[in-house]
């Protein structure tokens, strides 16, 4: 189908391409008539989920979530964004069956195991889950830094200091330049001070839109669904 000749599609496109050119309230702005005129738009309620946590709306994110969820129900996307929504809302038994949901409908994607153990991290249990989770993205995608981070924040909690530096030192040298895994190392080798990075508090910035993160974050998933 032409995706000019569909306004729908024309719309999430636009959309799209304002977030990800860092502009999600033109994102918003832009998809909320798209939606208004065609509320069976899966993909546009995925898309506005992950807008609406760019901009910190996490009930209208989870809300949106949610619709796109009643709509494609098997659709791992949704899944993901919803689990972070209440991650961030503190709900955190929730956030979890929401990880784990994603996983099932899409066993190979890493960012659904990557998602199960930061789900597990927020929530404060279940660590060895956590580090299993962490383990399973890495072995499906061994060339992504961010995985070894997990990993690695995943080992601190269990209390694997050695480990978990050997983790934080592999994301590093992958890339060199993140400032979340530096600090993380530097606390583990006694450098610095750890930072208050308890979600239950402050809760784990998603889409940042560019800033310099300070907290442990996690990746966040592409738009369009990998397969």
């Amino acid at each position: 189908m032409n995706i000019a000749a569909n306004p729908t599609e024309l719309g999430i496109a636009r959309a799209a391409a304002f977030f990800e050119h860092l502009d999600p309230a033109k994102a918003a702005a832009t998809l909320e008539p798209v939606l208004a005129t065609d509320p069976g738009a899966a993909d546009g309620w995925i898309l506005m989920a992950r807008i609406r946590l760019a901009l910190d709306e996490v009930p209208a994110a989870l809300d949106a979530a949610n619709k796109a969820i009643g709509l494609k129900p098997a659709d791992p996307r949704p899944l993901g964004t919803a689990s972070r929504a209440l991650t961030l809302l503190g709900k955190h038994e929730d956030a979890v069956t929401m990880a784990y949901r994603a996983v099932i409908a899409e066993p190979k994607n890493p960012l659904w195991h990557d998602r199960v153990a930061w789900a597990l991290l927020a929530a404060d249990r279940q660590f060895a889950d956590a580090e299993q989770a962490a383990r399973t993205a890495i072995g499906l995608d061994p060339n992504e830094p961010h995985y070894y981070f997990t990993h690695g924040v995943t080992l601190d909690a269990l209390g694997h200091l050695d480990q978990a530096r050997q983790a934080l030192m592999t994301s590093l040298r992958m890339e060199p330049d993140n400032p979340v895994a530096q600090h993380r190392l530097a606390v583990l080798n006694g450098e610095a001070q750890r930072q208050d990075e308890a979600p239950k508090k402050k809760g784990f910035r998603l889409f940042g839109g560019g800033e310099k993160p300070k907290q442990a974050k996690e990746r966040k998933p592409l738009f369009k669904k990998k397969g």
